[in-house]
């Protein structure tokens, strides 16, 4: 299995830790009904050649519709589904294109001066209020709306495992580990608004890190948002290993782009 094949089956696994699975031969459609404004939780996922592209798009419009949901598609492999492309628009379909850049940690920790002021903790159900406020803040997470729903599921679950960070006494960063066998993904990290710049990531990003080390993991991903945020993972070790290019197709509603503002 190349390292592509990895990622896609860690991220197949990763969403479906908190959505329902229905496979089909051209990929996987995902749903949760308990929360319906989770892209996420919701869509189509496919990264293989759609053959028949207006079967495929009416299927997976009638899925959706059927559970009262948003008809929405994650879509892979772009240079191989160009006659896909093509139909998305016929069907009533908006779409946005993305490239996503994917890192892997190169295994090396990165120095870290000692700061008193910080502490790193696991998050229990003594601190478990104040890592949720934390992930509500933060609007490219989904906010409020989708985090008060997804975070204790996430939190109860085996593969998930989080973290918290204080500044000074203040709960104020974030993120979570998901394991799968011997590799693994960091996610969700969160960073309230008025301690942003501080360096503060890093301090997490290495604790993280060498609990990685400590369970084995072989491969350990991180999927940066933006090059502003890849370009602090790099300076934590990860090295951008490729890019990968895709489209996030919609009937109604606002774009991933308009939510992450």
């Amino acid at each position: 299995m190349n390292d592509l094949e990895k990622i896609v089956e860690l991220d197949c696994e990763y969403i479906e830790s908190f959505s329902k699975a229905e496979r089909r031969d051209w990929g996987i459609l995902f749903h949760n009904e308990d929360q319906p404004v989770y892209y996420d939780a919701n869509h189509a996922h496919i990264w293989k050649e759609v053959r028949t592209p207006l079967n495929v798009l009416q299927d997976i419009k009638s899925f959706y519709e059927e559970k009262a949901l948003t008809p929405r598609i994650y879509l892979y492999n772009l240079e191989k589904n160009k006659q896909f492309l093509e139909e998305l628009k016929s069907c009533g379909f908006k779409y946005e294109e993305f490239e996503h850049p994917v890192q892997l940690w190169d295994g090396t920790l990165p120095n870290r001066l000692v700061d008193s002021d910080i502490k790193i903790e696991l998050v229990t159900n003594e601190n478990y209020i104040e890592a949720l406020e934390i992930e509500c803040c933060i609007q490219e997470l989904g906010g409020r709306t989708v985090r008060e729903k997804s975070f204790p599921h996430e939190f109860a679950h085996p593969q998930f495992t989080y973290y918290l960070l204080r500044y000074k006494g203040i709960a104020c960063c974030t993120a979570c580990l998901f394991k799968s066998d011997k590799q693994a993904r960091i996610e969700s990290v969160a960073t309230l608004e008025a301690y942003r710049g501080k360096g503060l990531i890093g301090h997490l990003i290495r604790y993280i890190q060498e609990i990685a080390l400590e369970n084995n993991i072989e491969k350990l991903w991180i999927f940066p948002i933006n090059e502003s945020v890849e370009r602090v993972y790099h300076k934590s070790g990860f090295k951008t290993v490729s890019t990968i290019r895709s489209l996030h197709a919609f009937t109604c509603g606002k774009s991933i782009k308009e939510i992450q503002g």
